[in-house]
């Protein structure tokens, strides 16, 4: 290959139309475009959903013939180096929703999301769940609803979002106590929820399918 440097464009059926305008952009002036935030969704063998992955690693599992089959329109697409003997440049397509050959999950198993900040807040919408206002990242704080002196576990149903000022003003002392009802009962969410919650830039194709895994019944509580 002559060309040690790709070149990437964003697919016609991409998030970004006007992005696609530019036939081809070198990867590093990309770099800083939308190609590092778009996610593809990978799963198993059998089409359950496995986490996020980057353009890069997805590049991988093609080169590696390791993909089993894709679903949706491409949505972006690689240019490699120019062929010496053809004369033609390599181009890989890359669909936004991958099953891998060899990634099984047993159907049994439903991982848990780890408990991080940055998943509760997005759980919570950013949202204080004690004064109802929105926050960014770094004024948000994990509050326990009872609190960990008291007995409270630091898990999924036990936690919410909280601005400093209203986890200040609660300190240790149950909602109740403290007068300060929450707007919301904390809840475990679905792996399918995380998934969903943890990515703001999922595209049409991706979010279609999450949400036909989603659980038919209505939440308990």
């Amino acid at each position: 290959m002559e060309s040690d440097s790709a070149i990437l464009r964003l697919a016609q059926h991409g998030p970004r139309p006007a992005a696609s305008r530019h036939a081809v952009r070198d990867v590093s002036a990309i770099a800083a475009g939308f190609a590092p935030q778009l996610r593809l969704l990978a799963l198993d063998a059998h089409g359950r959903a496995l986490d996020w992955m980057s353009w890069q690693d997805a590049a991988c599992l093609y080169a590696r013939g390791a993909v089993a089959w894709t679903l949706g329109d491409p949505c972006l697409e690689l240019h490699g180096g120019i062929n010496r003997d053809s004369g033609q440049r390599s181009v890989l397509q890359l669909h936004p929703i991958i099953a891998a050959r060899g990634h099984v999950r047993p159907a049994a198993i439903a991982p848990t999301p780890a408990l991080t900040n940055q998943a509760l807040f997005a759980r919570d919408q950013y949202l204080c769940l004690y004064c109802g206002r929105e926050f960014s990242r770094h004024a948000l704080t994990r509050d326990h609803v009872l609190p960990v002196s008291r007995g409270g576990r630091d898990v999924w149903e036990n936690v919410v979002t909280a601005c400093v000022q209203c986890n200040s003003r609660k300190g240790n002392r149950t909602p109740q106590q403290a007068g300060m009802p929450l707007l919301a009962i904390p809840y475990r969410p679905s792996w399918v929820e995380h998934l969903i919650l943890s990515n703001r830039n999922i595209l049409a194709d991706q979010m279609e399918f999450l949400k036909a895994q989603m659980p038919r019944h209505p939440r308990a509580g």
